[in-house]
């Protein structure tokens, strides 16, 4: 026993060190942005604030338009999010559970579309925003990448583990092919539907290249484009940025805290043999 007790204690020591170090960023940015910039990268590193101070917090808030990115980037985000289910979600049924000539090549070519780099997609993409008049607009950021690869594919392996029965039931009571996606379907995908939540919201939350070429005016700028504003050539505003960065990650935390349990248990769907 005591050969297995040392490994247990050596590998929680090693996890509480990795933890440490994954951590340890996100404390340094939370402890300097109740710094004043004078005191941020001080020598030696200060791990807790000498002067502490709102000032950071007020100027953000009073001499930047960080309010409004802040609402720009909540609303890319929650109507990515639902886009992005609603495709995932219609697509990933008709997968699962249809039976149509090329179902597996469109499948494929599904999953490919994923290695296909965003850069080589910048300029076709954005050329087709200026004949739709797209550009500078909410739904020019969106609506490109509404049809999410990865969910789709998610979705799909997802749905291979729902008995077809129950769909075949809903068809003998008369039900729709679209009420059968609404009312059978959809509730079995509420574990899936929290993983998928968790990773569009921190996808589009984290956007910075295509809202970088589609948006033109500054007050349309989501979080991430907005704040790169604050580096230049000549003033490097590191106080407001890390002031600006705290709160941005507080609407991911939320999110994750608020779903963990579908979270962690549609990552386990499927691990167990029913």
């Amino acid at each position: 026993m005591k050969p297995r007790r040392i490994s247990i204690a050596i590998t929680v020591i090693v996890l509480i060190g990795v933890s440490v170090v994954m951590i340890f960023p996100f404390y340094w940015m939370l402890v300097s942005s109740f710094k004043p910039i004078g005191r941020i990268f001080t020598v030696p590193l200060e791990l807790f604030p000498r002067e502490f101070t709102l000032a950071n917090y007020l100027k953000l808030i009073s001499q930047t338009p960080f309010l409004r990115w802040y609402l720009n980037s909540m609303i890319i985000t929650a109507a990515y999010v639902v886009i992005a289910l609603f495709f995932s979600t219609l697509a990933g049924f008709g997968f699962a559970k249809y039976d149509f000539r090329g179902r597996n090549l469109l499948l494929v070519i599904v999953l490919g579309s994923m290695m296909i780099p965003l850069h080589s997609l910048v300029i076709p993409l954005f050329m087709l925003l200026i004949r739709l008049g797209w550009v500078n607009t909410y739904h020019g950021v969106v609506i490109p990448f509404a049809a999410n690869a990865f969910g789709i594919f998610y979705i799909t392996q997802y749905l291979t583990t729902v008995p077809s029965d129950l769909i075949d039931a809903g068809r003998i009571d008369g039900c729709s092919e679209f009420g059968i996606y609404r009312m059978i379907v959809m509730p079995l995908l509420k574990p899936a539907l929290g993983v998928l939540t968790i990773y569009f919201a921190m996808t589009s939350w984290n956007w910075f290249l295509w809202p970088l070429v589609v948006m033109r005016d500054e007050s349309l700028f989501p979080l991430n484009v907005g704040l790169s504003t604050f580096l230049s050539d000549y003033r490097q505003r590191y106080d407001e940025l890390m002031a600006a960065s705290v709160l941005c990650v507080v609407p991911i935390i939320v999110l994750f805290l608020s779903m963990q349990k579908q979270f962690v248990s549609g990552l386990t769907a499927g691990s167990v043999k029913q």
